[in-house]
């Protein structure tokens, strides 16, 4: 199952326009209504990457397989979500679900879509989301609190956790969420039962306008920025309306329509790879004459559980690896270029997948 990003924001900041262009499906919307979405919509989206095509040249496939994100677009947020206010309840339960959030914040200006407190600010708009997502965590920290409490004089590890969920709980008091608070692996692990909403990786999406994407965004979108670095979050700008237009159009003109607004890449592509960084993921290859197809794992993975994603048989079984560098295989043409040369390595169990890495399982029963 791939990892998964929601989408969120408040009211029409043109999240669903957003979700549309990613997934080219369509999503419930209606102008200046505040529960476009009202159930999650869900579509798979594939995570560009330049390399599979220079791989494809080398050995010759007519099959490439990106890999690939789901992004589900959940309900729109309002104040008093926390204690259930319009699709507080809904928005809640499914965002506790996703790995990672997708934060749509409205940098543009425009007369014609009605903002539901009456005006333009993005970091304004960010806080009613945070502070909503901070009550809810808040309760589920407290009750956790008092329950291991009750339990620390006789249970060792809840008496470990305690100290950790005390943190959080002051942080909230403070209103900071957990992803700003730098905790350790062990810290993490103490809170990762109760699931914290704010303890997930947030990239804030700043929708502008389609006239302020040559000038790299505006004053809210900067303001979007500078926010995103004192709570623990990233931040990038896109244009919906750029994006809904580059969906229809053919690759010529799509490619002509982007050089120019001098768009190196599409906002739909940078979302989909800040996506995909924001998860800690990365990319190794395998390269043959069926297919060159992508494997997403995690930073870290060692051999055996990168091949554990191709198939469960291949960790138990595993060998060795045959390994060589993107760069190599690209600069030697090839897995045979590349063994004439010495750079065709055999990695062994302790071996840490780099990204790029163009790999080969040997395995037995």
């Amino acid at each position: 199952m791939p990892f998964n990003c929601g989408i969120v924001g408040l009211p029409n900041v043109g999240k669903s326009t957003i979700f549309n262009a990613l997934t080219q499906t369509q999503a419930a919307q209606a102008a200046n209504y505040p529960f476009c979405t009202i159930d999650p919509n869900t579509g798979m989206v594939s995570v560009p990457d330049k390399r599979m095509l220079v791989l494809q040249d080398i050995v010759k496939t007519v099959r490439v397989i990106p890999t690939q994100l789901e992004i589900v677009d959940i309900a729109g947020l309002v104040k008093g979500a926390s204690k259930g206010e319009g699709k507080g309840n809904e928005f809640l339960s499914a965002i506790k679900n996703v790995d990672a959030v997708l934060h749509v914040v409205r940098c543009f200006e425009d007369p014609d879509v009605i903002h539901v407190d009456g005006s333009v600010d993005p970091v304004r708009d960010i806080e009613i989301i945070d502070l909503e997502l901070l009550l809810k965590d808040e309760e589920v920290a407290k009750t956790a609190l008092d329950r291991l409490k009750k339990k620390s004089g006789m249970d060792k590890d809840a008496a470990l956790r305690v100290p950790t969920i005390e943190k959080v709980v002051k942080a909230f008091k403070d209103l900071i969420p957990v992803r700003a608070l730098g905790l350790t692996a062990e810290e993490m692990l103490h809170i990762q039962e109760l699931h914290l909403i704010t303890a997930k990786a947030m990239l804030f999406v700043c929708n502008i306008a389609d006239t302020d994407i040559k000038a790299g965004g505006n004053a809210h979108s900067k303001a979007v920025f500078d926010h995103a670095a004192k709570v623990g979050a990233k931040a990038i700008i896109i244009s919906g309306k750029i994006e809904s237009e580059l969906v229809g159009l053919e690759p010529d003109e799509k490619q002509a329509f982007m050089d120019d607004l001098g768009m190196t890449e599409s906002g739909i592509d940078t979302l989909v790879r800040a996506g995909y960084q924001l998860l800690g993921l990365q990319t190794y290859f395998t390269a043959g004459v069926k297919e060159v197809r992508a494997w997403q794992i995690q930073k870290g993975f060692t051999a055996p559980k990168a091949a554990g994603v191709i198939h469960t048989d291949f960790e138990k079984g595993f060998i060795r690896a045959e390994v060589a560098s993107y760069d190599d295989f690209v600069k030697f043409k090839g897995e045979k270029g590349c063994k004439e040369v010495g750079k065709l390595r055999a990695e062994g169990k302790d071996y840490i997948v780099q990204d790029g890495d163009v790999m080969h399982f040997l395995f037995g029963k």
